[in-house]
């Protein structure tokens, strides 16, 4: 049972999506406003945030900007709002994942399992942690460095980060990093990787993902594991 803070202030939506979350099995607590949204996660720590873009107060993006700064959390993003500048807004933010209104409460929820699926595996994986350059990465236990300080990634970058750096060198299409990465297709397919790949660049530096044009992307060489 994972805990879920639903933020939404349309009380039909938010209803809905938390019931059928709860269905699920999951513990589920609902802000209606972008203040009482950030109150809610630093009261509750939750596991997943799914997170409205246009709230009363201040809006989704502020919200995922300040829940970011105190504890990295996975944020699905919900907006009315289907422009390419608004999908990739979101996620440099530090959104993990975004859906456009109106959505099926069958892919909602199968984004939260994938998303929950990735960060469990990790906090199982080996005690070992993938250096390249001054990027330290603990893979146990999700942190990353860079020249000794601590990077704040969101837990859709660490993996994705983690997945490149495991196979230095190897070039890993972008169908394929949304397919083992994200664990399912969705519409958005290169962009949202393409999304991602830049706020780790923004984060670690540039020198730790190689673009291959045309194909895709490879984790820095050298690595010393």
């Amino acid at each position: 049972m994972a805990k879920i803070v639903v933020v939404e202030d349309e009380a039909e939506l938010a209803a809905a999506v938390a019931a059928r979350l709860r269905s699920d099995g999951h513990c589920v607590a609902v802000a209606e406003s972008g203040p009482d949204a950030v109150a809610l996660v630093a009261s509750e720590s939750p596991d997943v945030v799914v997170l409205d873009l246009m709230l009363p107060g201040f809006d989704g993006l502020e919200v995922c900007r300040q829940i970011q700064r105190e504890r990295p959390v996975p944020v699905i993003m919900l907006t009315a709002r289907g422009s390419e500048i608004d999908r990739v807004v979101g996620l440099e933010v530090g959104a993990d994942d975004y859906l456009c209104k109106p959505f099926s409460m069958r892919e909602l929820t199968a984004r939260v399992r994938a998303l929950l699926r990735r960060v469990e595996h990790a906090a199982a994986s080996p005690d070992r942690v993938l250096r390249v350059g001054g990027v330290e990465v603990d893979v146990a236990r999700r942190r990353v460095r860079r020249d000794g300080r601590l990077v704040g990634l969101t837990a859709t970058e660490f993996d994705l980060l983690v997945y490149l750096l495991a196979a230095p060198g190897v070039v890993r299409a972008r169908e394929e990093l949304l397919a083992e990465v994200w664990g399912y297709r969705d519409g958005s397919g290169p962009r949202t990787v393409d999304s991602h790949v830049r706020a780790v660049r923004r984060k670690v530096g540039d020198e730790v993902v190689r673009t291959v044009h045309g194909i895709g992307y490879a984790g820095g060489d050298g690595l010393d594991r």
